[in-house]
């Protein structure tokens, strides 16, 4: 490569914007009625991606536009966003990322009477193969606890209005 050719790439790095060093928590922590691993709703595109970074993988058969963000390449286990008008209205983690656990220590894999002794103001939904533990926030928020076979599975925020049944 002559000086020219390097003097042109140099110059050409120096323009692109530089990249986010942001990235799924590998160890995120739920906090009910407020964020999921950094992440409210209401928050914006720009705004997930300054949390989460930019590798995401966009649902192609979703309703709404849906980003899936996993801790490893090919590895299911991580965390999603639902937008509506640009704007997050649901938060949840995907197949018990290891290390995700509450605000108040209850992680993960914890039995779901861990999680009712924890948080004892919860109704419960049945959903196709699981249950929904709902916990009421504010008017605008709704947390979910989701129980698949006596295990808490996931973590989920979404908007009171929504199902929290896929």
């Amino acid at each position: 490569m002559g000086p020219r050719a390097l003097g042109a790439l140099v110059a050409a790095a120096l323009t692109l914007p530089a990249t986010s060093a942001a990235s799924l928590p590998a160890h995120g922590v739920f906090v009910p009625g407020e964020s999921l691993g950094g992440i409210r709703l209401g928050d914006t595109k720009s705004e997930v991606l300054d949390i989460w970074g930019s590798r995401h993988g966009v649902c192609r058969d979703c309703r709404r536009v849906t980003w899936y963000f996993n801790l490893q390449p090919f590895e299911p286990q991580g965390a999603a966003v639902v937008f509506r008008r640009g704007r997050v209205v649901r938060a949840f983690t995907v197949w018990r990322p290891r290390g995700w656990r509450t605000d108040e220590g209850l992680e993960l894999g914890a039995t779901s009477g861990a999680l009712t002794k924890a948080y004892s103001d919860l109704a419960s939904r049945s959903c196709d193969r699981f249950t929904a533990f709902l916990r009421r926030g504010n008017v605008r928020t709704t947390s979910v606890f989701y129980v698949y076979r006596g295990r808490l599975w996931a973590f989920g925020l979404m908007r009171p209005q929504l199902s929290p049944c896929p």
